[in-house]
């Protein structure tokens, strides 16, 4: 098994980024509009903040950038390639090449987001703590997605497909570990679903 983000790196290198955004877009739109209705109106009306946890080429990021009421934007990710694409597409914006299980951002956030991410992590309950306690703010939102978990079992074969280690957890599994974290959950759902596709698995959480 390789590191998820030598191969994420690769993926960069040869374009595979934007087909990811693409396939990744309306999941992600679900999920951000949940969060949007979950953050406090305070945290609206003074302008969020927000990091991108595996933020990819930065497209999450560029699109915060253009909301009128987000004061600030972050995207860190560990595939170094994919940041240098970031950076390419908006040479103004905020990108840290990272591990996510190490990074702490320069100032804690109202809104942490991450698609498609945290199942590559050595140990999950540890950065869910690690967000609690260092990335957001009282009151402050986590928001992410997971294709990879046990109930879709089209997901099932993709660390041998990948070469990837991927962590297998179960809907309940993920609830217990956010929870056991310090979050209240606000919503769980399945985003983006149709005929062929079980969803992407959808937290929305409060940091207590």
């Amino acid at each position: 098994m390789r590191p998820a983000v030598d191969v994420f790196s690769e993926w960069a290198d040869i374009g595979k980024d934007e087909g990811m955004e693409r396939g990744h877009t309306p999941a992600v739109q679900e999920i951000l509009d949940a969060a949007f209705d979950a953050m406090p109106s305070e945290s609206i009306e003074r302008g969020f903040s927000a990091i991108d946890a595996g933020c990819g080429n930065g497209w999450v990021v560029r699109l915060f950038s253009r909301l009128e009421n987000c004061s600030m934007a972050l995207g860190v990710d560990g595939a170094e390639s994919m940041v240098l694409r970031a950076l390419e597409k908006d040479p103004e914006g905020k990108y840290f090449h990272a591990n996510l299980s190490t990074w702490s951002p320069p100032e804690m956030v109202d809104l942490v987001h991450s698609m498609e991410v945290l199942y590559y992590l050595d140990d999950i309950p540890d950065f869910l703590n690690r967000v609690r306690e260092e990335w957001l703010v009282s009151g402050g939102i986590l928001a992410f997605g997971v294709d990879h978990y046990a109930e879709n079992k089209d997901s099932l074969d993709w660390p041998e497909k990948v070469g990837v280690r991927m962590a297998t957890h179960s809907e309940q599994e993920w609830a217990s570990m956010i929870q056991q974290a310090g979050f209240e959950i606000l919503k769980c759902f399945r985003a983006a679903t149709n005929d062929n596709w079980a969803g992407t698995l959808s937290f929305i959480a409060r940091r207590i």
